[in-house]
């Protein structure tokens, strides 16, 4: 089986799962996937968003539920998740709105918004908003990095640009990264 007919079967399931426990990169790939014609842009868009706000009501039920647990009682003392709590006190809905875009935070938060009293039905129509919003950039920036990628070396071949997009995502995630704790130690 070639890689364009395992990402046509499979590649909506990828990116759903990807925007559920990883986040951005599998994403973007979903973008250029859809730039590659290997599935629609609003499937790839349907499937971020989908995967993203399951994930983080799994997460926020975790944490509204499982307050006892050895593992979730760990999490609460990590300095991440103090952090996200401080945030979460100031600015509820905008918290709960931009966690998913703040690097450090993605996973931990909705578990802190679930140990908190924000409301479920706030939580769910909140993350919703937020999930469509997140799904639909990301998947828009995966589209117009394959459009960039197609411009700059020309049509590759699948593997190839594929290869050249993973490459490119994680040296941005990685400079992210270090830019992050740069501003943060700053």
């Amino acid at each position: 089986m070639t890689l364009e007919l395992l990402i046509a079967k499979y590649g909506l399931l990828a990116v759903f799962l990807g925007a559920g426990i990883e986040g951005e990169t599998m994403v973007i790939l979903g973008g250029v996937f859809a730039h590659r014609h290997l599935m629609t842009y609003w499937e790839a868009a349907a499937a971020a968003a989908a995967g993203s706000f399951i994930a983080d009501q799994l997460f926020f039920f975790t944490g509204r539920h499982a307050r006892r647990w050895s593992r979730i009682r760990k999490l609460v003392d990590q300095p991440a998740f103090q952090r996200a709590n401080r945030l979460l006190e100031r600015y509820p809905a905008g918290f709960i709105f931009a966690f998913r875009f703040v690097y450090g935070l993605r996973t931990i938060s909705p578990v802190a918004i679930g140990m908190s009293n924000v409301p479920t039905a706030t939580f769910m129509a909140v993350n919703a908003v937020a999930a469509i919003i997140w799904g639909t950039l990301f998947t828009a920036i995966g589209y117009l990095f394959g459009q960039g990628i197609e411009q700059i070396f020309g049509h590759l071949p699948l593997h190839r640009h594929v290869l050249v997009a993973i490459v490119a995502v994680a040296a941005l995630l990685i400079g992210g990264a270090f830019t992050y704790r740069r501003l943060r130690a700053a």
